[in-house]
């Protein structure tokens, strides 16, 4: 069996942008245990200047683990509105079945 090295694993970036006074944070990539320490980073700095509304643009999120789960229930709890846009197919499913498409907004 083939060792498995974190540095052959896909992360997730996550990148700020400002879309009319919103932050959007463009996220691509596997979000899982071992990236969502630095998305959480970025996300933070992101709530911290725009405490109200967030939009996650998931359209290149390939891999969600009960990691990122558990970022995008947090984040429910610290923004007043959360939008998921364009989620992939495996992260919308994911975000259904939790649950938390009570609480996040999906835009397709």
């Amino acid at each position: 069996m083939a060792d498995l090295d974190p540095a052959d694993q896909a992360q997730a970036v996550a990148d700020v942008r400002d879309e009319n006074g919103t932050p959007v944070i463009w996220l691509s990539g596997e979000l899982d245990m071992t990236s969502v320490p630095q998305v959480r980073v970025t996300i933070d700095a992101a709530l911290a200047s725009h405490p109200g509304q967030v939009v996650l643009d998931a359209s290149s999120l390939d891999y969600m683990d009960s990691s990122g789960i558990a970022l995008l229930a947090s984040l429910a709890s610290k923004a007043r509105e959360v939008q998921v846009r364009n989620p992939t197919l495996i992260v919308r499913r994911l975000i259904e079945l939790t649950g938390l498409s009570q609480i996040l907004r999906i835009i397709l």
